[in-house]
């Protein structure tokens, strides 16, 4: 692919990283990224990624924009409540870049949920709010060895990792989190609460892994979880191990 002048001067503040530059500026533009959710961390990440000129987005997500996603959802106004989510994404991400090519998939991931949800996807962010579909995400990545960046908010903190755990030495997203997870377990922003920055801080976190994991810049992060604390605030990153038991990448994984 060679960039038009009009590409050039769009991402010239890319191509003038020294680890970016031309060619990684063209990965992106030939890259296909698969997010889930369309909520609070999934609004920043395809604003950065549909910038970045990524050069197709695909969403999933089955809900419809509510007054009280305002607060932060950013991809959305008053005038997208009661629209699809998946479609008040596109016709956003039409607006910030017509290099993109973007598709919305109404729709939950569940058991069904085949390989085809992956066919020809470089790197899924998940942003999802339940661990059953996590997990689910998971075992697909896994299979299809597709990078799963996932990211997690709660009142005032956040999570983001990035998982390849077909990798011998690289955990995966069960490692992490295990089996004994019902698909309530995880804590509910409407109950809890969420600081409407944080989606911000942790959705543009996952949309910068994943041009990590797109054009290579930087260290690899396998096996690395990063916890932000925004009451003090700070950030630590620890280290997860491959779990040798675990039930979807370990050794007695079918």
């Amino acid at each position: 692919m060679t960039l038009r002048d009009q590409q050039l001067d769009r991402y010239a503040r890319h191509i003038v990283l020294r680890d970016i530059g031309g060619a990684g500026q063209t990965k992106l533009l030939s890259s296909h990224v698969l997010l889930i959710g369309a909520g609070g961390i999934g609004c920043p990440a395809i604003q950065y990624l549909a910038a970045a000129g990524v050069g197709t987005i695909t969403v999933v997500d089955d809900d419809v924009v509510s007054l009280s996603n305002l607060q932060r959802q950013i991809l959305y106004s008053e005038g997208d409540i009661g629209t699809a989510k998946v479609d008040a994404a596109g016709a956003a991400v039409a607006r910030l870049n017509p290099d993109v090519t973007f598709f919305g998939r109404k729709q939950r991931i569940d058991r069904s949920t085949t390989a085809d949800m992956i066919a020809g996807v470089d790197v899924v962010i998940d942003g999802c709010d339940n661990f059953a579909t996590r997990l689910i995400v998971n075992d697909l990545c896994l299979s299809a060895k597709v990078p799963l960046v996932s990211a997690a908010i709660g009142q005032f903190h956040g999570q983001i990792g990035t998982f390849t755990g077909w990798l011998p030495d690289a955990p995966c997203y069960r490692c992490f989190v295990g089996d004994a997870h019902d698909p309530d377990d995880c804590d509910d922003c409407a109950t809890q609460g969420v600081l409407g920055a944080m989606c911000g801080l942790m959705g543009s976190f996952a949309a910068m892994e994943a041009m990590r994991a797109l054009a290579g810049f930087g260290e690899a992060q396998k096996g690395k979880l990063h916890l932000f604390d925004g009451l003090t605030p700070s950030m630590r990153t620890i280290r997860l191990p491959k779990d040798p038991a675990c039930s979807s990448c370990g050794k007695s994984a079918s």
